[in-house]
């Protein structure tokens, strides 16, 4: 029985319980070499770095807890994690980075993704350009020269993004851009992008203002 009474699993639950369902299916060890993360065939488990924090993704449950043991609050995070080592094709990080259009299929979920994390990257931070590098340099996140302010952040084991500011003034909002390594293709799709976005700007944010 959910909230409310209603015995109806969240939306966002069916997803994770589909991925966690077929994860079995995939060996751990490959999974784990593809994607730069640790295999303990001991304890059954993979360890995935995700924003700097341990996450434990047991095998071959699928279920994908904090390094306490505790469950994740969010099943969006939880479902890009399980595709993240199913479909990783272990190619390395490169010096290229490139836009979201630039990802096949980028195009068509634009407008998503520009509402979803551009826009909401720009709304949170583009007037707050000291409180964004704080809680990137808290990170340990690598500052590039773009915009007023920008960093490269490890989002997970070998998948590298760059959040960009540009700060708000009297005649034009705040704007950003977020880029991705050019390996992205090799481990997500464009709508898996964006939950990337949306779930690192969740993290930063809550850092931030320590929601």
């Amino acid at each position: 029985m959910y909230k409310n009474g209603i015995d109806k699993k969240p939306k966002d639950e069916i997803p994770y319980d589909h991925y966690k369902s077929v994860f079995k299916n995939f060996k751990p060890e490959e999974m784990a070499k593809n994607t730069g993360c640790v295999y303990n065939e001991s304890r059954g488990e993979i360890e995935v770095k995700l924003m700097g924090k341990n996450v434990i993704v047991k095998y071959p449950s699928g279920e994908v807890l904090n390094e306490d043991g505790s469950e994740m609050e969010k099943y969006p995070p939880r479902t890009l994690i399980l595709r993240y080592l199913m479909q990783g094709k272990g190619l390395a990080p490169s010096d290229k980075y490139i836009t979201y259009r630039e990802v096949d299929g980028g195009n068509v979920y634009y407008n998503n993704f520009y509402g979803r994390c551009l826009l909401r990257l720009s709304k949170t931070f583009g007037n707050n350009i000291n409180k964004f590098k704080e809680v990137f340099e808290s990170l340990g996140a690598q500052e590039v020269s773009m915009g007023d302010a920008a960093y490269k952040f490890r989002f997970l084991n070998n998948i590298y993004v760059i959040f960009a500011l540009w700060e708000g003034d009297e005649e034009f909002a705040p704007s950003s851009q977020i880029l991705f390594n050019s390996n992205v293709p090799f481990y997500f799709t464009a709508e898996d992008l964006a939950v990337v976005g949306d779930t690192s700007i969740g993290i930063i944010t809550n850092l931030a203002y320590k929601k």
